[in-house]
C-alpha cells in the first residue's frame, strides 16, 4: 500500500510502499477513503509532541471501509463505514479508566502517533475505539468530524452554559463549533489572527455575532472563551474579556508558554481548563448529534501524495476549515 511516513526531526513525511498490515484479534482492516489533516499532526512532526513511535504514519481523522476483521470482532462487517479518531487504544483497568476519564488513561496510545494512522491506503484499528458515521456525509466531509469536531465539542461542554461564547482561532476546530454553539442558542464572538479578514468573514457567515482581531476587545463581556489556537498569549488576553465567573477552555493538545499576568485578570472566580483528547462518549455523542445539528464542513481535498502541501498550508493559516487528503489515484 502507498503512505506517507515520518521518520523523526525536521523532516518532510516520505512517500513510502509500505505492506499492507493484517489486523489481529478484535481489530479490522479499514480501507481509507479520507483522512482529515489535524494541527496535531503539525504539532507531531515540528517536534513539539516528543514521544512518537518512529516511523510513524501520521493522521487521525480517518473514515474508511472495513476491508478484513479480526478474530472476535462483533462491532462492524465488512462493507461498513467508520470513523477512527485520534483515541485508539486504553488499558481499561487504570483508575481514570475506571471512573469513565479514559481520556487521562495512563497507558492509552493514540493514532498517528503511537498507532500508524490514516495518510496510507490501509490502517488497522481496534473495534472499541472505532465508531460508525452518521448521515449523509461524504467521507470528505465527514473526516474533520473525528477530531476538529469531538475536541470542539468536548471544549464546548467544558465551557458549560455560557451565552456569550469566544472563540480564539477560527480554522478546522472553530468552524464546526460555532454550528453547535449557535444550534444551542449562544452568541459567538470569533477572534482570528490579525488582519485576516477572510477568517472573520467565515466566522460571521456561520454565525457568530462578532468577528475581529484576537487582539480586540468584543463588544461584551464573555461568559466563556475557548482557545483553539495553540498560543499561549492568548490566555491572559481571554481572561481579560471574561465577565466575573467566565472559563477560559485551552482547547489544543500543544500550546506555546503562557506569560506572566496580574493577579487581576483571575479574580472573581475566573478559570482557566485544558482539553485533554476525547472518550468514547464523546465520539457517540458528537457523532449522532452532527447530522442533526446539521453540521457541515467546510474542507480543502488533497491526493495523499502532497500531504506535506497539506501540512505547509495548515502552518501558515492559508486554509479555509479543514484540509483532507483522499487515497484514491
Amino acid at each position: 500500500m502507498k503512505a506517507m511516513r515520518y521518520h523523526g526531526g525536521r523532516e518532510a513525511l516520505r512517500a513510502e510502499e509500505l505492506a499492507r498490515p493484517t489486523p489481529g484479534p478484535g481489530q479490522i482492516l479499514v480501507e481509507v477513503r479520507a483522512c482529515g489533516v489535524c494541527r496535531t499532526d503539525l504539532h507531531v512532526i515540528d517536534g513539539e509532541l516528543s514521544e512518537p513511535r518512529l516511523p510513524i504514519v501520521p493522521g487521525h481523522e480517518i473514515v474508511g471501509i472495513v476491508a478484513v476483521v479480526g478474530q472476535g470482532v462483533t462491532r462492524f462487517d465488512v462493507g461498513e463505514r467508520v470513523g477512527i479518531p485520534w483515541l485508539g487504544h486504553t488499558c481499561g483497568e487504570c483508575r481514570f479508566c475506571l471512573s469513565g476519564r479514559e481520556n487521562l488513561c495512563e497507558s492509552a496510545a493514540f493514532t498517528g502517533y503511537q498507532i500508524d494512522g490514516g495518510f496510507a491506503e490501509y490502517t488497522v484499528a481496534d473495534e472499541r475505539f472505532c465508531f460508525a458515521i452518521h448521515g449523509d456525509y461524504s467521507d470528505v466531509e465527514a473526516a474533520p468530524l473525528l477530531c476538529a469536531g469531538l475536541i470542539g465539542y468536548r471544549a464546548l461542554r467544558m465551557a458549560g452554559d455560557a451565552r456569550r461564547l469566544g472563540l480564539y482561532g477560527f480554522g478546522a476546530a472553530a468552524h464546526i463549533a460555532i454550528q453547535v454553539a449557535r444550534a444551542d442558542g449562544k452568541e459567538v464572538y470569533a477572534f482570528t489572527r490579525p488582519g485576516d479578514r477572510e477568517a472573520q468573514e467565515f466566522a460571521r457567515e456561520l454565525g457568530a455575532v462578532w468577528s475581529g482581531s484576537s487582539e480586540e476587545r468584543p463588544p461584551e463581556e464573555l461568559d466563556a472563551a475557548i482557545l483553539f489556537a495553540p498560543v499561549g498569549a492568548l490566555v491572559p488576553a481571554a481572561l481579560g474579556v471574561l465577565a466575573p465567573g467566565g472559563r477560559v477552555v485551552c482547547g489544543g493538545i500543544h500550546m506555546s508558554d503562557i506569560p506572566s499576568f496580574p493577579y487581576e485578570l483571575l479574580w472573581h472566580e475566573r478559570t482557566i481548563q485544558s482539553v485533554a483528547n476525547l472518550t468514547r462518549r464523546d465520539a457517540e455523542e458528537f457523532l449522532s448529534l452532527a447530522p442533526r445539528v446539521p453540521v457541515r464542513c467546510e474542507t480543502t481535498e488533497f491526493p495523499l501524495a502532497e500531504a506535506n502541501e497539506a501540512l505547509r498550508r495548515l502552518r501558515m493559516g492559508e486554509l479555509k476549515g479543514a484540509a483532507v487528503l483522499t487515497p484514491g489515484d
